[in-house]
């Protein structure tokens, strides 16, 4: 093996585990075999290193495996992987050399290495001639033939959970070089956070990087347009900072996307048709053990085209008309059920008359605010489940696109109605603090306080039912001493609505996107608020990080080349700013901060069409990928072109020669 990669790794560190329940004492005490002890060996027949491990609340099975048993099980599940010539290829153990290695150094990267645990683990099927029974705690059970051993235990409640474990050493590094490190606020071993969390999260920290360091950007011209007297120049100073801002939005999304397409190249992946290809899910044993054959899908493709084509053309538009449909939905319940509780906010917080008062409505609000937004989520994943959405980023998408126009509403309309009422830049400015300062400290606080109450409430009643059990030895107290079940109790990274389809970085995203929306749409009104904005993310980056390693379960590791949704979301809020903006200048506001409208609707005219036009002009300047990732693949396509071609000239030629 060492001669043939030239990168040989070790055997890993425990890097899954299984909860099961532990033993009642009458079955421990009547002894004998039960299923666990068969589960036990059928992992290690199939490679695995395994570790049982008695805790408080339940019994765990530490998995770990050499870097072999991974690359037979990639190899098996016909897993393809980047290779040196840019193509993907199915992945062959023999033939390792040929593939592209991590960051750093390893073979695998920490979702293929997760999918390969869950094909082990999962793929241990029933082989004999005849169902095996099987015993748990008094309660028996048959084994059929070709079931999942793993999957009859959790359908019979005897494997609770498998989840992925933390690794302590790269675990205590990032916690020293990332969540810790306040040296550079804005610094992140971005390498290191792929290899330990996945591509998703390592994107998400990517673009929450950049995006802070280019807030410092309009943070500085904040600042000096809000404390700077221009004398009688000042008329021009909020115009010159809306386009100054406006250019920084357009070029901060191009310039994202020639980054996303610098590290996705450094990560060797292929992101150039990642998004397009129809592959089976990884996590899923199943579907990676029997793909279909060739010969299938050519006889689906070729066999009768125009029924296959009516069919795919009559699946495509009712797909449309039931997101026609379900999007009229959620835009009737925004209409009808949280456009008047949000007007009634804002009435009641012109009514209330003290600023501490204020401060207590807008908490109250948002916190009730929460509860209307979830459920609408939960409408929307219920929707969503009759859309012909292709695969889960589509779904994905969809729902997010769903749920931020309920939050969308739930954001802006208040400040909406007090500009429009009020047209007093003073009273907008208030309220715009308020809400920043309160949405930020409420989500910050819920965020990092919740997931500590939740595992502190477990670690209670975990110790406090083994009290009542009587086990331990009297005057020993009973406390939590293994690693992997502090890691059990501690709860999973998982979004606030659709927990199914997302995970938490749903609500990291949705923060964002908020607050970018916030200060985009209202810069005019308070060039300040991109400071607020820059010290928030600031600590968001570090606060984040530490919930991910300290705070929560390992999460399961996803694949996602971009931003995805997101991405439009962030477009959408500049146009959206544009329009905001233009009419804020428009109602020029005097020494008393009365707004008035007599420069006419020239001016938004003229300013509208000339921002729109940076908008959608500038970003035709910014190449959305670097030119050495476009020169690498180029020169991979030649590659790849070659060596197909060479394999053609020879089985051409071995062809001739068997004729004649």
């Amino acid at each position: 093996m060492a001669d043939v990669s030239g990168a040989v790794e070790d055997a890993t560190g425990f890097e899954v585990g299984v909860v099961v329940p532990k033993l009642s004492r009458a079955a421990a005490a009547e002894g004998g075999e039960d299923c666990l002890a068969l589960l036990v060996r059928e992992l290690e027949g199939a490679g695995l290193l395994v570790d049982r491990v008695r805790g408080v609340s339940a019994e765990f099975i530490k998995l770990s495996a050499p870097i072999e048993t991974l690359g037979r099980a990639a190899a098996e599940m016909q897993m393809k992987k980047l290779t040196y010539i840019g193509m993907e290829l199915q992945f062959e153990w023999d033939q390792v050399a040929a593939f592209v290695t991590q960051p750093d150094g390893s073979l695998f990267s920490w979702r293929e290495r997760f999918t390969c645990f869950r094909y082990l683990i999962y793929g241990i099927v029933n082989k004999t001639d005849s169902k095996i029974s099987l015993k748990f705690d008094h309660k028996e059970f048959d084994w059929k033939q070709n079931e999942s051993l793993l999957r009859r235990l959790e359908d019979e409640g005897v494997v609770k959970l498998v989840f992925p474990l933390h690794d302590e050493v790269k675990r205590k590094q990032l916690l020293r070089s990332w969540a810790l490190n306040w040296h550079d606020f804005t610094w992140q071993p971005i390498d290191e956070v792929y290899s330990y969390f996945g591509t998703k999260i390592a994107t998400y920290f990517s673009f929450l990087g950049m995006y802070t360091r280019w807030l410092f950007f309009p943070a500085v011209s904040g600042l000096a347009t809000q404390l700077i007297d221009f004398g009688s120049m000042q008329w021009l100073v909020l115009p010159a900072f809306f386009i100054f801002v406006i250019s920084w939005a357009v070029f901060f999304l191009q310039f994202w996307k020639r980054k996303n397409a610098a590290i996705l190249a450094r990560w060797g992946i292929n992101y150039s048709f990642a998004e397009y290809k129809a592959a089976p899910n990884e996590l899923d044993p199943f579907s990676l053990r029997h793909p279909l054959s060739v010969e299938c899908v050519e006889e689906k493709k070729f066999g009768n085209a125009p029924a296959e084509k009516r069919r795919l053309q009559r699946n495509e538009w009712s797909g449309v008309l039931l997101r026609i449909r379900n999007n009229a939905i959620i835009v009737l319940g925004i209409i009808c059920l949280q456009l008047p509780f949000e007007l009634a906010y804002a009435h009641l917080y012109e009514k209330t008359e003290t600023e501490a008062l204020r401060y207590v409505l807008t908490a109250a609000y948002l916190v009730a605010i929460q509860y209307y937004t979830r459920i609408g989520g939960k409408v929307s994943v219920t929707l969503i489940k009759y859309e012909n959405n292709q695969g889960e980023q589509s779904t994905a998408d969809s729902l997010i696109y769903k749920v931020f126009g309920l939050y969308f509403m739930q954001s802006y309309i208040g400040l909406f109605y007090h500009a429009s009422r009020y047209r007093d830049i003073l009273r907008l400015r208030r309220v715009l603090i308020q809400r920043l300062v309160v949405s930020q400290v409420l989500e910050n606080l819920i965020e990092n306080s919740i997931p500590y109450l939740k595992y502190s409430y477990k670690k209670y009643n975990a110790v406090h039912k083994k009290r009542e059990e009587k086990e331990s030895p009297s005057g020993k107290s009973v406390r939590l001493t293994t690693r992997v079940e502090k890691e059990y109790l501690k709860p999973s990274y998982s979004a606030s609505i659709g927990e199914e389809l997302e995970d938490g970085l749903f609500d990291d995203f949705l923060e964002l996107a908020l607050q970018f929306g916030m200060i985009m749409m209202f810069a005019c009104a308070f060039p300040l608020i991109f400071c607020f904005a820059a010290l928030n993310n600031a600590t968001e980056i570090r606060a984040d990080a530490l919930k991910l390693l300290v705070m929560l379960k390992r999460p399961v590791p996803r694949a996602a080349a971009t931003i995805g949704a997101w991405l439009n979301i962030f477009q959408f809020l500049i146009v959206m700013a544009i329009c905001t903006n233009c009419l804020l200048l428009v109602c020029l506001y005097d020494v008393e901060g009365k707004w008035r409208i007599e420069p006419g609707l020239a001016a938004i005219l003229l300013m509208e069409h000339a921002l729109l036009l940076i908008k959608f002009g500038f970003s035709h300047f910014v190449p959305e990928e670097p030119a050495w990732v476009t020169a690498n693949r180029v020169r991979y396509v030649a590659q790849a072109q070659t060596v197909c071609s060479r394999q053609l000239l020879r089985s051409i030629t071995k062809l001739n020669t068997k004729w004649e």
